[in-house]
């Protein structure tokens, strides 16, 4: 009880952080709209998907690059702690690292929600709906969020093992190739084939590839085995990042100032 006392505490001081600055908040939930409304109409004339609409196409792949953001901020966010020395200060109450980083967790799965709400309603306004019903739908919001779940676990991995701000421009920089480098603008058997085949596997292809499915949106006529098995690897990339990050995220917390 003590343990969920914590976290619950804990999520709530981040909370009431983002409060406190609603202009960047803000930012980072219409930032995805703004590359909805740029790939979806001035790049999106020269898309043709064998199989229906690039904007039906490009909704699911936005959704799933949303929750890869969630990384990016979470690195920002434990750096910037860090060098404030809010995190020594955690570090000196009876709090064990476990609560503290769950908090952290549980705060950026609830910003992960708004963002899904922002999409979904910007894909409504843009002609994009769900064609398989309400329980398939809600399997593939289960799915994006089982994604953020993971790369909020890297991200906090990430931010305290660089500790300082200006360092996490590297992941700045690097989360964008990644986030290109899937399914979730183009079908990767457009690309190249040793580029497509790592694209396919990208764990963010598997995501995308699977709520497309869920949706009953266009799939640009994959057919490799990581496309047609896709929701599964969306089960199993995320179980793997977790299973890998969370012991090392809470190890490199317990090891700070030794």
């Amino acid at each position: 009880m003590t343990a969920i006392t914590d976290t619950t505490a804990l999520a709530g001081r981040i909370l009431l952080h983002w409060r406190q600055r609603p202009g960047s908040i803000l930012v980072g939930f219409l930032f995805p709209v703004l590359m909805v409304l740029m790939f979806g109409y001035l790049f999106g004339g020269a898309m043709a998907v064998p199989d229906g609409d690039y904007l039906d196409f490009l909704i699911p792949g936005m959704l799933a690059m949303t929750m890869l953001f969630g990384l990016e901020a979470m690195v920002v966010a434990v750096t910037t702690d860090t060098a404030k020395g809010v995190t020594e200060r955690i570090r000196a109450m009876p709090v064990s690292a476990t609560a503290v980083l769950a908090g952290r967790g549980v705060a950026d799965l609830l910003n992960a929600v708004v963002g899904l709400a922002v999409m979904v309603v910007t894909g409504l306004l843009v002609g994009w709906a769900p064609e398989r019903g309400l329980l398939p739908s809600l399997a593939a919001f289960g799915l994006l969020l089982w994604l953020r779940f993971a790369f909020t676990w890297v991200g906090i991995y990430l931010g305290l093992l660089l500790k300082t701000p200006e360092s996490a421009v590297a992941v700045q920089i690097l989360v964008w190739p990644v986030g290109f480098l899937s399914s979730a603008f183009v079908s990767p058997s457009t690309m190249p084939g040793w580029l497509g085949a790592i694209g396919a596997w990208n764990p963010l292809s598997a995501t995308a590839t699977a709520i497309r499915d869920l949706f009953g949106n266009p799939t640009w006529g994959a057919t490799d085995w990581a496309s047609t098995h896709s929701v599964a690897l969306a089960l199993l990339w995320p179980a793997v990042l977790t299973a890998l990050f969370l012991p090392l995220a809470v190890k490199r917390y317990r090891a700070l100032g030794r």
